[in-house]
């Protein structure tokens, strides 16, 4: 028998129950004040490997992944980070980062110069050892040029460190880096099958945070392999036909220096690059990390680009007279090949 509307009261009333729960969604997040601090050394498929109080007898490598909550925010070696969870270090133990402290640097590049987007190498380094071989493969300027345009945008201290120094004398080309006061050292294959030079490059890195950059084939991975005994590094060979280096390092890792204590240094070892794009950084930035091209520029008129194009520019008469020395012209070549590029990419400019 069928009922009518007026039979129906609120107990005949049905309330479909809410599928996500009745509990509402809170925007509040844990603290997480019980997080232990650890620093990243390296980064493999999703998972963080890093370092509980290093140089202690508590020391060991906890395995972790990224909390949810911190999003896309990039985890890189050298970040200090907070671990909650499993971080016993035993195996199949997984902790989560939940938070990453502030850094006090932060360095970038990207692919090409025309390619703006960032990709980030390492955090908290306060040193960049910039690796060249003085041949095999030949050395090129515009890798160390670029380093230091990077290594100025993120306040980061530079070390330049020639390798191969038994097949040529680097006289001639640390001349063209005279004018920048660049800190430099020489390492060579000593008699013995050692690095002439290990030594003093050891003492450079006591005490600081370090990352080493350079080509393929140029020698980060034998240094590293000296300094860090047991690291085993994988090292390859220079290609005849190409005259450059083979990817061996596919990954960045971060190695303490032995007999330390957690105050005698730490290095990053990077993965050997064939370019080192620059895209990431303002157009005005450039210039400031050109310190010799810098002050002579203080004599160009308000708002000159510093082009070929720019009438007036004092740079081209200044440089030709000898007074940012021998590898003054290089050096304005390379600023404005560079300074061509970045301002293409920037949207403020025509």
């Amino acid at each position: 028998m069928r009922r009518s509307a007026r039979d129906y009261d609120e107990s005949d009333v049905r309330v479909r129950p809410n599928r996500r729960g009745s509990r509402p969604r809170t925007k509040d997040r844990p603290r997480h004040d019980d997080a232990i601090t650890a620093r990243v050394v390296s980064v493999d498929r999703g998972r963080w490997h890093t370092v509980v109080a290093p140089g202690t007898d508590e020391e060991r490598t906890v395995i972790a992944m990224r909390a949810r909550e911190l999003g896309r925010s990039p985890v890189v070696p050298g970040d200090l980070v907070g671990l909650v969870g499993d971080t016993s270090g035993r195996d199949g133990s997984l902790a989560r980062i939940v938070r990453i402290r502030e850094r006090s640097s932060f360095l970038r590049r990207s692919a090409d110069d025309d390619d703006a987007t960032e990709r980030p190498l390492v955090a908290n380094v306060d040193l960049m050892v910039m690796v060249t071989a003085v041949a095999d493969p030949e050395p090129r300027g515009g890798m160390i040029d670029r380093c230091l345009v990077a290594a100025y945008v993120a306040g980061v201290d530079t070390l330049l460190v020639l390798t191969k120094a038994d097949l040529r004398s680097p006289e001639q080309f640390l001349r063209a880096y005279a004018p920048l006061g660049l800190q430099h050292m020489v390492t060579a294959v000593d008699h013995d099958g050692g690095i002439a030079g290990l030594e003093e490059l050891r003492r450079r890195l006591a005490g600081h945070v370090s990352v080493l950059v350079g080509h393929s084939g140029v020698g980060k991975s034998t240094l590293l392999n000296a300094l860090v005994p047991g690291t085993d590094r994988a090292t390859g060979v220079v290609n005849d036909v190409t005259g450059r280096g083979r990817h061996t390092s596919s990954s960045a890792l971060a190695m303490q220096l032995p007999d330390g204590d957690g105050e005698n240094g730490w290095v990053i070892d990077t993965p050997g690059v064939r370019s080192f794009g620059l895209g990431h950084v303002d157009p005005e930035e450039l210039l400031e990390a050109f310190t010799d091209l810098a002050t002579l520029a203080e004599s160009c008129p308000r708002g000159c680009t510093h082009l070929e194009t720019a009438p007036d520019c004092a740079l081209d008469a200044l440089v030709e007279a000898g007074e940012a020395g021998s590898a003054g012209p290089v050096r304005l070549a390379s600023y404005r090949r560079l300074a061509v590029t970045l301002r293409r990419n920037d949207p403020w400019e025509p």
